[in-house]
């Protein structure tokens, strides 16, 4: 069973403590809420094996991110689509993202 919809104020209570994420919209889904942070690296390889270890904890949790990968750069972004919005399950993901970061 997937997780609810959070309200905003859990929501924005949660980016306070987390500056970097922003709320965004998914392309082509307007009316669904995410997180989305861009993480800058040095080069292409470094970035690319980022956003493979991010798969890898995706992957183990059954929730997928999208993600936009360029030379020293990657922009992840959280929702769960079948809640339409930002769940616990987005916000527990994009901190361990951030638990990937040297």
């Amino acid at each position: 069973m997937r997780p609810d919809k959070l309200d905003d104020s859990t929501i924005d209570a949660w980016l306070a403590k987390h500056s970097e994420w922003k709320r965004s919209s998914p392309a082509g889904a307007p009316d669904r809420g995410a997180i989305v942070r861009e993480f800058a690296f040095k080069d292409f390889v470094t970035a690319l094996g980022f956003v493979v270890r991010v798969g890898c904890i995706a992957e183990r949790r059954d929730h997928h991110p999208d993600v936009e990968l360029g030379w020293g750069r990657a922009r992840i972004l959280w929702s769960t689509h079948d809640a339409k919005g930002i769940t616990r399950l987005d916000l527990e993901l994009a901190e361990s993202t951030d638990g990937l970061l040297p």
